[in-house]
Formats: structure tokens, sequence, C-alpha cells
């Protein structure tokens, strides 16, 4: 997100500390009726648990830069993936900012924060948020000519998507057994759009958040394929599910309550929902429920729903034995916390899965610019663009 909302835009397409007990639960699932499903995508081959058995999912969001991308973006992303060595990359969002003049430096900007994966030979994928088409006006660039950008790359595991549903590039990546090679997890990714219209019903905003909010094709494309994956592999597919814009219920969880929001009710939230990490802005979800969490809670796959977008919120939480979460914002280029602690908040989320272990996914954890020894003065570094591929 910005600072500050946007409108009048619409939308197209129309725990490490006290976390691993909550990650091991078992939910039930139910049945959705219905509509035919895409439920194997293309492009996810290549996902498969290492022969110990592990897996591990890096989150960056928030990257949300132009051309001339802060070094130290660059920077930290690449100490994460050095470090935290992951078998897939999700970038969750507002990749870009709305600087780029033309075309060319758009693709010039998304391949900034492409490179570090595409250099590594890290599988990566990517979904988006409400910055990434703002400068689509000027640039003529919108995000499924950025979804075909990202396919041509050798290590990108986008397939194109599902098909004539809300939003660019809604989609689900299986991760396959080392032992069997059935699907032992399942990645979600959503488009949760840009920003509210100006009016519905000739009634305007006013009072509301002006956000974005998933619409109710994509919720059905998600029940069906998840029905459809139980179906034709016998059982749900635990999973993990990433989209830019948090769900209403982030903003219920930290003080666990819909109205009253005091240090008390989130005291309470904290020992109900063990919740970590920190809240330095308030949630941005659209004026809309989508009602994804209740589709969520209905089938019992997903065990997390982790969002981007309100760059200085790092927590995550368990709401009833689904774990709501942010990553950190990435990017050094946009907005972080005041002052000299601007960049302080710089970081990633990591994901720590095992097909041996009931639910499969074991932990998760944030990593911090400041963990890297990386300036965090609040100069701007900007950088000159990396080459492009020879292709584009």
């Amino acid at each position: 997100m910005t600072a500050q909302a946007g409108g009048g835009i619409g939308r197209r397409g129309a725990l490490r500390a006290g976390g691993v007990g909550a990650l091991a639960l078992t939910l039930g699932s139910g049945l959705a009726g219905g509509h035919s499903a895409e439920a194997t995508p293309q492009g996810n081959s290549r996902l498969r648990f290492r022969q110990d058995g592990g897996f591990t999912i890096v989150q960056f969001n928030d990257t949300q830069d132009d051309h001339r991308t802060d070094r130290r973006t660059i920077e930290l992303m690449e100490h994460v993936l050095d470090s935290e060595r992951p078998d897939l990359v999700v970038l969750v969002g507002d990749n870009i900012n709305g600087g780029p003049a033309n075309a060319t430096q758009v693709y010039q900007a998304l391949n900034n924060i492409i490179q570090p994966m595409e250099r590594r030979r890290i599988p990566w994928a990517a979904t988006f948020g409400n910055h990434d088409e703002d400068s689509t006006a000027r640039t003529g660039v919108d995000e499924s000519d950025m979804l075909r950008f990202f396919r041509r790359y050798p290590h990108n595991v986008n397939p194109a998507g599902a098909r004539e549903i809300t939003g660019t590039g809604n989609t689900n990546l299986l991760i396959r057994s080392a032992r069997n090679g059935k699907p032992a997890f399942n990645v979600w990714l959503l488009d949760s759009g840009r920003y509210a219209p100006e009016r519905i019903a000739g009634q305007d905003f006013t009072g509301y958040p002006t956000w974005d909010w998933l619409r109710a094709d994509q919720v059905r494309w998600y029940l069906d394929t998840s029905e459809a994956l139980e179906r034709r592999y016998g059982a749900p597919v635990p999973s993990l599910m990433f989209q830019h814009i948090c769900l209403w219920e982030h903003r219920y969880m930290w003080f666990a309550s819909v109205d009253s929001r005091t240090e008390a009710d989130h005291a309470r939230a904290v020992a109900k929902h063990s919740i970590v990490g920190e809240r330095n802005e308030d949630e941005c979800p659209g004026p809309f429920n989508s009602g994804m969490f209740s589709a969520i809670q209905h089938r019992g796959d997903v065990r997390g729903v982790f969002v981007g977008h309100d760059h200085i919120n790092t927590y995550v939480g368990d709401y009833y034995g689904v774990l709501l979460g942010y990553g950190p914002g990435t990017g050094f280029g946009t907005y972080g916390l005041g002052g000299a602690d601007k960049h302080r908040l710089r970081g990633a989320r990591v994901f720590k899965l095992d097909e041996g272990t009931d639910g499969v996914l074991t932990d998760t954890y944030t990593v911090f610019a400041k963990d890297y020894g990386i300036d965090l003065s609040v100069t701007d570094q900007s950088m000159d663009p990396l080459p492009l591929p020879d292709w584009s």
C-alpha cells in the first residue's frame, strides 16, 4: 500500500515463538459443490520436496520501486536467498511502483528484483498488488503483460493462471513428494486487486477502506480447485495461500474483536491467537469481506494466509486453526517506519515444510536487513538498472 489510500480506479479483469504447536493442528474438511476447475496448472514440475523431506519457501513483498531500484533491496534479497537457500520464492505483490515512464522501465524494474532468483536458479512465482499497474496508463504495460514477461524467465513457475475469473494469474502450484511424486503441499497465488471502484449502486466509499478485495468468482475457483484436488489425490492437499491485500480476519485477530480495539483486547488476543511480531499500522483490507476465510474453514486445507501491503506489520497468529500473517516490506524504495527507524523492518518471511509432518508446515519466521548488516540509513541508494535478458 501507500501511506494514503488511493481510490477511483476500477478493478481490471472483472511462528517461531509459540507457533509450532498451532502449525500442527489438524483441520477438518468439508465438501463444496460445483464447477469444473483447473486443478493441476502447468509450470510447477520442478517443485519437489528435497530428499530429506524438507522444502523452504521465502516470501518477498512490496519491493515497490522503479527501474532505479534501491540497491539495498537487491542486497537484502540476495542475503536471504544465500542464507535460507529456499526451494521456492514468492513475490507477493507491489513488485514495482508507479514510477516507470515507459515499457522498458517497467521491465527493468521487474528484472531488477527477478535477477537474484534467476542468478541462483531458484524457482520463483509472483502475484500482483495494488501498485503494479500504477504506471499502466503511461507505459501501456498491464499485469497480463507482466505475467507474460515473468513466464519467459527460465526459473519462473507461474502458469498462465485460471481463466475467466477476476484478476490476473490466479493459480495454485503443487509441490510433489520426494518419496512418491504425489502432491504433498500446495501454494495458492491470488490477485487481490487494486482499488475499490469510485461508486457502487450510486454510493461512494467515504468512511470505508478504498482498497480492493477478492471477488466471489475467485473464492468459488478456490473451492472448486481445492475439491478437485481432493478428488484426484484422495485427500485434501495442505497448502499456503498468498495474496497482497489482507483479509478482514487479519484485522480482527490483532484485538480478538471486531469493534473493541484496546490494549487489553490485544493482550487477550496474544494469549488466544499466539500472536508474535509487530503491528505498526492499521490493516488495510477492502470495504467488503470476501468470505475467503469462511471458504478456507469449510475446506480445511489452507494452513495459513500470508499477505504484504501494510509494509510495517510483521505479525503472525493462529486464527481459529489458520495462520494469518504478514511478510515485512522488502523494498527500501517505499515507505517504512518513520525517522531514523525507516528501514528497521525491511525483510522477508520464511516458511519451513516437512512432508513427513502432519500438516507439513512446521515453522514460519521473519528475517530482516539488520540481521545481515545492511546499511539502514535513510539516504536513497538507487542503482542503475540491471541488464535485461537478451530475449526482452
